[in-house]
């Protein structure tokens, strides 16, 4: 039987309820009680949901917990035994960076829909992050919340309520035939990354891919490379490929491809015999046989860039170079994908949707050709 009282502080002029519901594990009576509310029904409408949420057994014991301590301390340990290092450390760079500073100090069970879609505005408003990233906050937000749910820490998830962030596809750019050319030209006199940018475009390798290849998957005589391990974002681990069973794949070379990683094999041999040298197999290295970090590879595209005259794009772009002049050259997509080493060729097919319809076009004409080309000599 539940007891309930709802009265006027006259102090403070503010009601407040008692609600005895149920017994302690020592058989006394259990008895919550909570004031400042302004009217009277505001206390009869709180006394009620409490009394509904502990018949339901949906009651959650107040706590204080910050939202920032629980990411820290029990989401993201968590994480560490279901995710790689890798994926973990982007993990912790959201929170810490994105996160924490704008609702990581509200308490756990008093996080709502208004402060979180407030976070998406925030982000979105100072264009730190782009549309993709943002909406990965809108993940970790979701994901660690519907378990503080399961873990009992919270009543509801509030970011069940929050509409995922939209991302506005963004449009690709990318190098013609005669900017690759141009570019190609300048950086092979720019030394030793020149077979990295060579990689990039005749094959679309990914940039921790071309900086984590090894010689032993180099095979010379079929003129293929094989993708088996990458660099880490932060360059300082050299991790087996698992991104997806597509990731790892051999990748054919055109022989110009060929003959330049063959002098790229000379000079990397002549570097071991003149110094001290860490031998990593890597075929994308310093002078030391160290991994490259990606800044020095990204400072040294830039500078070639800019001697090349050519349009400014990211190291990713020329992915997107190679399988664009690979698609209007008419190859199918699905060979296109399986360079790629995407997951299923719907990707590709989404990822460059913008060329359709010049190919069709191209399609429509090459057909018409075929079918009618001999009755126009007639």
């Amino acid at each position: 039987m539940a007891g309930r009282t709802v009265k006027k502080d006259d102090k403070t002029k503010t009601w407040y309820f008692v609600l005895t519901c149920g017994k302690k594990e020592n058989g006394q009576p259990r008895q919550f009680k909570k004031r400042g509310f302004k009217t009277k029904q505001e206390a009869q409408k709180a006394m009620l949901e409490l009394e509904q949420s502990l018949t339901m057994g949906t009651y959650i014991q107040p706590n204080k917990i910050l939202y920032k301590e629980y990411l820290l301390n029990q989401f993201l340990e968590d994480k560490m035994t279901k995710v790689k290092k890798q994926t973990l450390n982007t993990y912790r760079w959201i929170v810490e960076q994105h996160i924490i500073p704008t609702i990581g100090y509200v308490e756990l069970t008093k996080l709502n829909p208004m402060m979180i879609q407030g976070l998406y505005n925030k982000l979105t408003k100072e264009q730190t992050l782009s549309d993709e990233n943002i909406q990965k906050v809108h993940t970790l937000i979701n994901d660690s919340l519907k378990k503080a749910e399961r873990w009992g820490l919270i009543a509801r998830n509030p970011a069940a309520l929050v509409d995922r962030p939209k991302a506005v596809k963004k449009e690709i750019t990318v190098w013609n035939v005669e900017e690759v050319r141009r570019f190609l030209k300048c950086a092979k006199k720019g030394g030793r990354y020149y077979i990295a940018f060579l990689l990039a475009l005749t094959t679309g390798m990914r940039q921790g891919e071309i900086l984590g290849l090894r010689w032993k998957d180099v095979d010379f005589e079929s003129g293929c490379v094989r993708i088996t391990q990458t660099l880490s974002s932060d360059g300082k681990e050299l991790l087996p490929y698992t991104k997806t069973k597509s990731g790892s794949r051999t990748i054919d070379l055109p022989e110009e491809t060929i003959i330049a990683l063959k002098e790229h094999w000379l000079f990397i041999r002549r570097e071991k015999e003149a110094k001290v040298y860490k031998d990593l197999d890597l075929v994308v290295c310093t002078e030391l046989g160290t991994p490259t970090h990606k800044s020095n590879i990204r400072r040294v595209f830039k500078a070639i860039i800019k001697k090349a005259d050519v349009p400014k794009i990211r190291f990713h772009d020329m992915r997107h170079t190679h399988a664009t002049l690979l698609l209007l050259q008419g190859v199918n997509p699905k060979i296109v994908s399986e360079r790629l080493g995407h997951a299923d060729v719907r990707i590709t097919l989404d990822t460059y949707s913008h060329l359709l319809p010049s190919m069709q076009k191209e399609t429509a004409l090459k057909f018409g050709k075929l079918l009618f080309e001999e009755d126009s000599e007639d």
